[in-house]
């Protein structure tokens, strides 16, 4: 049923109908095309009044207020985003350090880890609330250069949260 020739015809086949489609994205991308491509200059076309004024900007929080009514059992659940590098277990580093006792340990301080340059030379010596805080905030703003690719946690509940459950952790 199946010799050369009918397999060259399928092969031929699925490639003309590969080359159709692939012009046909091209053509579409052509007549349809959105997004990017405005230089540097770019107008908006109109602006909608809604007649209402600006957000006030938030309130600041005071974090060591926030930080005493956290709760570990919610900073638990959120340390669930940090698990997929971080362990528990004092000595079981993973693709970051072991955080066992990591509140008021020194920074950059765990052995048998290699610590990106960024940490070892950070402004803090020691990993108190306030400095896991700025640095749970935005790792790479705090310490520009770390190996850490989190982008951070952006509720500072949640920041409370994590820094309450990790104080429960040993030490």
């Amino acid at each position: 049923m199946f010799d050369t020739m009918t397999m060259t015809k399928a092969v031929g086949a699925f490639c003309g109908a590969f080359l159709v489609f692939l012009l046909g994205k091209w053509a579409a991308e052509e007549l349809y095309h959105v997004g990017g491509g405005h230089g540097e200059e770019h107008a908006q076309g109109y602006v909608i009044e809604t007649g209402a004024e600006e957000a006030e900007p938030e309130q600041e929080v005071d974090f060591a207020e926030l930080l005493a009514n956290a709760d570990a059992g919610s900073g638990e659940r959120v340390f669930g985003k940090c698990r997929a590098c971080h362990k528990l277990e004092d000595g079981a580093n993973a693709v970051g350090p072991h955080l066992y006792g990591v509140v008021g340990r020194e920074v950059a301080s765990v052995d048998g880890f290699n610590y990106s340059g960024a940490l070892a030379e950070s402004p803090a010596d020691v990993w108190s609330p306030e400095n896991l805080q700025a640095f749970l905030e935005n790792p790479k703003g705090y310490a520009p250069g770390t190996a850490m690719s989190f982008n951070g946690l952006p509720k500072v509940e949640d920041r409370a949260n994590v820094i309450a459950y990790l104080e429960t952790i040993g030490g």
